[in-house]
Order: C-alpha cells, then sequence, then structure tokens
C-alpha cells in the first residue's frame, strides 16, 4: 500500500499538472495507480482517472468523518500498487485556524509522506527559508522532497538544486522546466474537463511522459513505499438491495454532465439500482426508467446542443412532469430551467422549472454548504443538517412561480441565499452537490423514493414492482 500525497507551498503550484503527469507515467509503467483527491472537486478527479485508468475518489473533512476518509483510502489503496493523493490549496491551508481539515492533517491521518510542489519562478537561494519553515511548522508532518515547477532552464535548475542540497536536506525529486505542453486549459470552475476535451488523452499521455524524463520515478516510489500501511478497515459499500426486480436509474453523462463522485454510483448500484446512461446531446428517446440523476456540469457550453435536441428535452419535461422520481444538481438544474442565458445568447432548455439560468463572470455561490430540511423534500429521513458543497456562476432569474424549497440553507448560497432544492412533482433540484456519506446516505434516501412511487404506479405498494416510467413511450 504505497502512498504518497502531492501538495504545494500555495494554490497554482501546478500541483495538478505534477499529479496527472505522475499518475500517467506511472500507469505506463504497468503500475496500478489509485487516485484520490483532497477535498470537494469534480474536474481534476476526472483528469486523474482518466490518467491513472481507474476512478478517482474524494477525501474531504468537512462531509466525511476522518474514519470515514481513512476507510476509503484503505479500501481503493488495498488492490493498487501506489496511490497518488493530490491536495486542495496549500499544505497547510484549510478553513479552521488548527488546520484539522488541510492537507497536513490528511497526511498525518494517513501516514502520508509529501511531495512538495514549488513554483520556483524567480527564486533562487530564497528557496531554502521557504522549505525549512514548512518542515519547521508541524514536525509531525514528512516532507520527503520537493519538485521544483516552472524552471527557467538548466543554469536556473542547477542554481536552486545547490541551494536546497546546501540548506535544507529535502531531496529534490525533480525540476519541471517551462513548457507550453504541460498545461490544460482552463475555464471558470478551473481546468476544462476531460470528458469535453478531444485531446484529453494525449495530453494526459504528454504530461505523463515529460514527468517521466523530469522527475525520478524510483526515488519517489522509494518514498512512497517508505509510507505505514492504512490503520484503517477496508470499509466498502454493503450490498444490500431491496427485494423485486432492479431499479432502473438513468444518469446523464456526457460531455455536458459529468460530475458525479464515484462512490455516490456505487452507492446507488449497492442498494439495487441498475445504471443506465443518458446522453443529453445525441439520445432523442428516453428509455424506460424508475428514477433520473442529472449531475452537474458545463451545459452553458453546450447550450446549442441542448436546445437543438428538442426530442429528448420534450421527452424529459413530459417524464418529470409525469412523476418520474428525478434528482437533479447545479448543471442539472439549469437544463431544466426554461432557458439558459450566457454570453448575451439564450437557448431554450427544459422547461420544468419556471425560472431562467442565466451565467455571470463572477461565482455566485461557492465553497462549503450547511442545509437543513424544511419538510417539503420528496425523500423522507433526511439528518437535520446537511453537509455539502457548491461552485455555481449562473443564478435563476424570472421565477415565475412561488417555488416550494426543501432546504433552508445555513451556510452558503443555494437558490437564493435562504432556500435551495427545488420541489416540483417528484422532482429534487438543487444548486448543491450532495456526497452520500454516512451522516448523509442520500442515495439510499432517493432509492427508497423511487421504489415507493415504482410501487405507487404499478399497484404493488410493498412488493417491489417492476414498471418502469419513459417519457418516450
Amino acid at each position: 500500500m504505497a502512498h504518497v500525497l502531492i501538495s504545494a507551498a500555495h494554490k497554482s503550484s501546478g500541483k495538478t499538472t505534477v499529479s496527472v503527469g505522475l499518475c500517467a507515467a506511472l500507469h505506463a509503467r504497468n503500475l496500478a495507480v489509485q487516485p484520490f483527491k483532497k477535498g470537494p472537486d469534480y474536474i481534476d478527479p476526472m483528469w486523474l482517472a482518466l490518467a491513472a485508468g481507474r476512478p478517482c475518489y474524494n477525501l474531504d473533512y468537512y462531509t466525511m468523518r476522518p474514519e470515514e476518509i481513512g476507510a476509503m483510502f484503505a479500501a481503493h489503496s488495498a488492490t493498487a500498487d501506489v496511490s497518488i493523493i493530490e491536495g486542495n490549496k496549500g499544505l497547510y491551508d484549510g478553513l479552521d485556524l488548527d488546520g484539522s481539515n488541510s492537507n497536513a492533517a490528511l497526511a498525518k491521518l494517513l501516514g502520508t509522506p509529501v511531495i512538495l510542489v514549488i513554483d520556483a519562478r524567480g527564486m533562487t537561494r530564497g528557496i531554502a527559508p521557504l522549505i525549512l519553515g514548512y518542515q519547521a511548522f508541524d514536525p509531525d508532518i514528512r516532507i520527503a522532497g520537493v519538485v521544483l515547477n516552472q524552471l527557467g532552464g538548466a543554469r536556473h535548475e542547477a542554481k536552486l538544486r545547490a541551494v536546497i542540497e546546501h540548506y535544507t536536506g529535502v531531496p529534490v525529486l525533480g525540476a519541471v522546466h517551462r513548457d507550453t505542453d504541460l498545461s490544460i486549459d482552463e475555464r471558470h470552475l478551473g481546468l476544462v474537463p476531460s470528458n469535453e476535451s478531444a485531446q484529453a488523452a494525449r495530453v494526459a499521455a504528454t504530461l505523463g511522459s515529460r514527468m517521466a524524463e523530469q522527475i525520478d520515478l524510483d526515488a519517489l516510489l522509494g518514498i512512497a513505499s517508505s509510507a505505514p500501511a492504512p490503520s484503517f478497515p477496508a470499509a466498502r459499500p454493503v450490498q444490500s438491495p431491496a427485494a423485486g426486480a432492479p431499479l432502473r436509474v438513468g444518469v446523464m453523462r456526457d460531455s455536458a454532465f459529468g460530475f458525479y463522485y464515484p462512490d455516490d454510483l456505487e452507492a446507488l448500484r449497492a442498494c439495487g439500482a441498475e445504471l443506465i446512461f443518458v446522453d443529453a446531446l445525441h439520445d432523442r428517446r428516453l428509455p424506460a426508467l424508475d428514477a433520473l440523476f442529472i449531475g452537474g456540469g458545463f451545459p452553458e457550453t453546450h447550450m446549442s446542443e441542448l436546445a437543438a435536441n428538442a426530442e429528448l428535452r420534450g421527452a424529459l419535461r413530459e417524464a418529470i412532469a409525469g412523476g418520474l422520481p428525478t434528482y437533479a444538481e447545479c448543471g442539472g438544474l439549469m437544463y431544466l430551467c426554461r432557458n439558459l442565458r450566457w454570453q448575451d445568447r439564450t437557448a431554450e432548455m427544459v422547461g420544468v422549472i419556471p425560472a431562467d439560468a442565466v451565467m455571470y463572470e463572477r461565482p455566485q455561490g461557492r465553497g462549503y454548504v450547511r442545509l437543513a430540511p424544511t419538510g417539503a423534500g420528496p425523500w423522507a429521513a433526511e439528518p437535520a443538517e446537511i453537509a455539502a458543497h457548491e461552485f455555481h456562476y449562473s443564478r435563476l432569474e424570472n421565477i415565475s412561480e412561488p417555488l416550494r424549497y426543501a432546504y433552508r440553507v445555513l451556510r452558503g448560497t443555494g437558490v437564493d441565499g435562504e432556500h435551495d432544492g427545488i420541489v416540483r412533482h417528484n422532482l429534487l433540484a438543487n444548486y448543491t452537490h450532495l456526497r452520500h456519506t454516512s451522516a448523509n446516505p442520500w442515495t439510499d434516501r432517493f432509492v427508497q423514493f423511487a421504489r415507493q412511487m415504482r410501487a405507487r404506479r404499478s399497484g404493488t405498494a410493498g412488493k417491489g414492482g417492476t414498471s418502469g416510467l419513459a417519457a418516450s413511450a
């Protein structure tokens, strides 16, 4: 169970580029590489998963208990040769004064050695006190090596190596020189997701070959192998599906909608859901479904194609109005509105939610969220408070009817700063992204509700039911 945490001195130091490249380089050696991402994120994990050839799992202190983090890490690391954890922000950055949810806290929890990525542009001798300060700040953190990034050339590299060797004793594992090929296109939410990039595989392969050339992979593997084995039990979702036919749950997954946590999809399967993937850009008909999950993404960059698929939009509108249990998050919420407006362009969307989604240049809601159920939501047995996250540049305008909301926003923005979770028919639509955890097993509640609705439609309440609901029937 070799493992290492790739962190940085501060945000935007290049740790994602290095992490993706390392996953690709080690995968190219025919190693089983298990990627993880610290904190809530969809885009970086998509790139890490592409590079490693395995799903990437998020380790997040805000939504998960420490023992859950440890159990998830142990479970997925158990079948890998090496695990690569990409941190978020800087090594010691976090919400709390004591750093209890920082990358450093995660490294201590898992006993993981840290590789510090340093953007060394303009630096020479000053890099030494930076590294020394990071070492001294928390002696329990093992900074096992550094990767120098954005170097100006061989002379710059030689100076930095000499300074670091003389003053710190921390090994330099690699020196990555400035290179326009070593970049992933960016957008308002960060990097462009790999599911939208036609050249994603080529980009990942290029990053892998460059990291293999400029980073000592054998030394890195040696550091990773020195990490202690996880001390947590390798827990996995309990397979306990309800009796009766599998529940057919549609998942809208394509280049417009791709923000799904793999453990959430695994949790849906664990409670008896058969996942049926739907392409909002190309599928003209909606398959027979018992429920539908529309995750986040970037509908604004695909608004013309989404609008052009009027057949599927009409089928969705009919199915949701007819009672299809549906859960939509962020981009999915935007897609279900009347219209989507971005950069002086407007496109017609599904029209279930009586409002327009309008994109802005600055975030309208970002960061961690805390919700309190109002009792109006369609799902039963919700916890008193829900910890989650949001990140959206749109907000709803021209709301033409009173809306019912499933949640009060205790922290965050949601739809209007006070509410989130629009309830219409059997639809729940949030700006908030939920995460299936022991404190908030939302997939269980969603599947239970969908089973109840299927049983009601088939007239076999309590017997499992078998009938699906198809908008195109």
